[in-house]
């Protein structure tokens, strides 16, 4: 009876014991959270922030490519982040991965938006998937010093604007300069100096009606909006004194003539406008895009990125919970300055209240009024405007001939083009680093060494940006596995400087500055393998570097390829960490071989075994 009772109780406590263990193990486990990143400038305050304030996630911050294209490359494969970014954004190119996303629509976080501003994201289904990030202002900057010294006041109208134009360009100085050879620049004039027209009921149902259109389906210009757009444009040109000189000039060029008091105003943003203010002591205010009366003045901004969301992180309960969490957080008035990070910014929603800077005096009015034009900027857009712009600058047609123009290229009809395969990959190698390292990063790095014909190679800066998957790729497929930016450079280098080199892309520097930012910026080595420390506060140390596990040869000399960013590590809105002078100049070598991935894919058949490179002791 006894030994009965007793092998019950030793049952009960063996069940009681697995619950426990279970219910700790459950309680302890990180929730899994990959979020892609438009820029790597998001792990300077940011994505450090949303580690210390979700303790119990697991975050891999992934930067990939600012396209929507590459997240659809990633649904393709099944493979999108539970968080998604991207600033060069519109609902027409984002249309292609809606079906994957989540819709927001109902959720308080969109209910914290000003309707006129998230409007924009609606699509024709009702359904919102992306929201926008801070409003960066983009319009007009004036020199008040060349104005005042000229006693000709700030204006507050169109005319009073062209005025002003006509005044400073016949007493010799420049009186509004737009650098007319970036895209960019070319699609926000032609769009703010008409905004009136594009906010208006008119303008915003054509928005709507392009904005959610289909595969297969080309929405041209509505003539009455877009005719007098051009018509705008084509004044706005003749008022600023525009000519073919304006295609060749770059911004860096126009805000020289600026600050030497040679010009009177510019093209812009609000972040250009302080940062002369404080670097060259200029006496600059931002102005709107001009309408006929004060009231029709709009400033142009767009988000410093949209953010959306994967589905599929419904399938779990707690997951959703969470990731809805980390949305809200970006999303507070602190997860907004961290994303601007010191820089100039508005807000679209109701959450952040921010100081406006005393040079944004002249567009205050506009700002309290809700007049912020967001702008339209699909990938078409973007190409067609610089196309068109250019054109009309140099007066290959009148507005009539580009309002026939730019719809005849925007309604053109695009053939759908099976992409051809040009290389077909057997084995995945996941891009998720363990202790050892990333396997994707390691294969492809080990590729490229071979192909090189180099002893070693060193790729540092989230150089790259998925998995290795299994199955056909096309050539931009292909590519988009490295980072845009990451470079070639080669560099014959001591043990004792490869040495140096990483320490150099690992520690932290004297002054706290950081290289390394998240645990996926850590060097992807081949040839080498190498050791640090975690310190457990987002920083590491090295330890030691090797070679087959046997320290390196600190006098030999190595044929080594680095490839990454420089700017990454070094530029103060990433890890802020400038080479060492001891290494500066071993590292100048120039940089060979731009097509390196294409010329890859034409010499070999599948990626090369992934290696251990590295491991991670705990502090």
């Amino acid at each position: 009876m006894w030994k009965s009772i007793k092998r019950i109780l030793v049952l009960l406590l063996m069940i009681f014991t697995f619950a426990g263990t279970t219910s700790c193990s459950m309680i302890n486990q990180k929730i899994h959270i990959t979020m892609y990143l438009w820029d790597k400038s998001m792990c300077k305050e940011l994505t450090p922030w949303l580690e210390e304030e979700f303790p119990n996630v697991k975050f891999d911050f992934i930067a990939g490519y600012d396209k929507i294209d590459f997240y659809e490359s990633l649904e393709k494969r099944n493979a999108l982040p539970d968080i998604m970014t991207c600033r060069r954004f519109s609902l027409n190119d984002a249309s292609k991965i809606s079906d994957s996303l989540l819709d927001m629509t109902e959720t308080e976080l969109v209910g914290t938006f000003y309707t006129t501003y998230i409007e924009n994201n609606r699509d024709k289904n009702g359904t919102i998937q992306w929201l926008p990030m801070c409003a960066e202002v983009d319009g007009i900057i004036a020199n008040k010093d060349v104005f005042d010294e000229n006693n000709i006041p700030l204006p507050t109208n169109y005319k009073e604007f062209a005025d002003a134009c006509r005044f400073f360009e016949e007493n010799g100085i420049g009186g509004f300069y737009n650098d007319y050879f970036y895209d960019y620049s070319c699609l926000e004039a032609m769009q703010g100096c008409a905004a009136s027209e594009l906010m208006s009921r008119k303008g915003t149902d054509w928005r709507t009606e392009y904005e959610s259109e289909k595969a297969g389906e080309q929405v041209g210009l509505d003539h009455e909006v877009w005719s007098t757009v051009f018509k705008k444009f084509e004044q706005f040109l003749k008022d600023t004194y525009t000519d073919s000189d304006d295609i060749k000039r770059t911004f860096y060029e126009a805000k020289d003539l600026l600050i030497k008091n040679k010009c009177a105003m510019i093209r812009g943003t609000g972040n250009d406008c302080v940062n002369m203010n404080n670097e060259y002591g200029t006496n600059c205010v931002m102005l709107p895009y001009y309408g006929e009366k004060a009231e029709d003045n709009w400033v142009l901004t767009y988000p410093m990125y949209q953010v959306a969301v994967n589905k599929n992180v419904k399938n779990n309960d707690e997951k959703y919970k969470v990731v809805m969490q980390v949305m809200e957080k970006i999303f507070s008035e602190e997860g907004q300055k961290k994303s601007a990070s010191k820089a100039v910014f508005l807000s679209y929603n109701s959450v952040a209240e921010l100081e406006v800077p005393e040079c944004f005096g002249p567009i205050r009015e506009c700002i309290e009024k809700n007049h912020l034009y967001q702008r339209l900027a699909s990938t078409e857009m973007f190409s067609i405007s610089l196309d068109v712009a250019q054109k009309m600058i140099n007066k290959e047609y009148n507005a009539e001939g580009a309002y026939n123009d730019f719809n005849a290229q925007l309604t053109r009809e695009n053939k759908s083009i099976e992409h051809e395969t040009i290389f077909s990959q057997n084995k995945e190698y996941s891009y998720f680093a363990d202790e050892n390292g990333s396997e994707a990063a390691s294969s492809v790095a080990n590729s490229l060494k071979n192909y090189f014909k180099s002893d070693i190679l060193i790729g540092y800066s989230t150089f790259m940006t998925s998995s290795v998957f299994s199955g056909d790729y096309t050539l931009q497929e292909f590519k988009w596995l490295v980072h845009e930016r990451a470079s070639a450079k080669q560099a014959e280098l001591t043990g004792e400087q490869v040495i140096e080199v990483m320490e150099w892309l690992v520690n932290t520097k004297e002054d706290g500055s950081n290289p390394v930012l998240h645990r996926n910026m850590l060097p992807v080595t081949s040839g080498i393998e190498y050791s640090v420390t975690d310190n457990g506060d987002g920083t590491f140390k090295l330890i030691d570097v090797t070679i087959n596990r046997k320290k390196i040869d600190t006098t030999q000399k190595y044929n080594v390829i680095m490839l990454g960013d420089d700017i990454a590590i070094e530029s103060e809105v990433y890890g802020n960490s400038p080479k060492p002078q001891e290494i500066q100049s071993l590292l100048n070598a120039d940089m060979f071989d731009k097509n390196y991935m294409t010329n890859l894919i034409l010499e070999i058949d599948k990626f090369a075994e992934p290696s251990e490179y590295i491991t991670i002791n705990t502090h």
